[in-house]
């Protein structure tokens, strides 16, 4: 008979417990959705994206290095249509491949964002290394943003700082740039003709 009271006291403080909990932590990454191209998927857009990274940079000189965290960010800033991301590899400064981080295409729905990590003691990149992102659309999207975050907190000051992915590749529709009917745009390169001067 003694049992009972420890049982309904473990019983108790599982209640508890579950009710301090009642928001679990969110995952850093949302779970994606995973997606096959085959030779139905339509591409209406895609791109190659050149993202720099720096697993490392110098202070003072080259035997002085600061290890940072890299953190590459994907953000799809269309409000209506996914994007698919087909490729995410990290490559060293000597342009050798260090890692795919993704093995199968992934769908990033409209507004989502996702990110891949390297850690601070991964130092395979160098001061060098760099991201090459592919994606594709089956719509005319909005391009997404695309950016490596580098930071190193060890120490009485912290560092941080952002870095900006390029296009390297493009094919496809671009919306930001206005097109123009084939009439108007001949009558445009063409050059005004120069009126004859009168001999006297």
């Amino acid at each position: 008979m003694k049992r009972y009271p420890r049982f309904y006291l473990a019983i108790a403080s599982l209640i508890l417990v579950a009710c301090t909990r009642s928001h679990p932590p969110q995952q850093p990454t949302p779970q994606l959705k995973v997606v096959t191209l085959n030779d139905t998927f339509k591409t209406a857009i895609r791109q190659t994206v050149y993202v720099p990274v720096y697993s490392h940079i110098y202070s003072e000189d080259r035997t002085q290095k600061i290890d940072l965290a890299v953190t590459l960010s994907i953000r799809n800033t269309d409000l209506t249509h996914p994007i698919i991301i087909v490729a995410v590899n990290y490559y060293n400064t000597s342009g050798a491949l260090v890692r795919k981080y993704l093995e199968q295409p992934v769908e990033l729905g409209a507004l989502v964002s996702t990110d891949f990590v390297v850690d601070r003691d991964d130092t395979s990149g160098g001061v060098g290394a760099n991201f090459i992102v592919e994606w594709v659309a089956q719509k005319q999207v909005s391009d997404p943003a695309i950016e490596s975050i580098m930071i190193n907190t060890r120490g009485n000051q912290g560092l941080s700082f952002v870095s900006q992915g390029r296009v390297i590749k493009s094919r496809g529709l671009n919306r930001n740039i206005t097109r123009q009917s084939p009439n108007s745009a001949t009558e445009q390169q063409l050059p005004k003709k120069i009126p004859e001067s009168v001999p006297r």
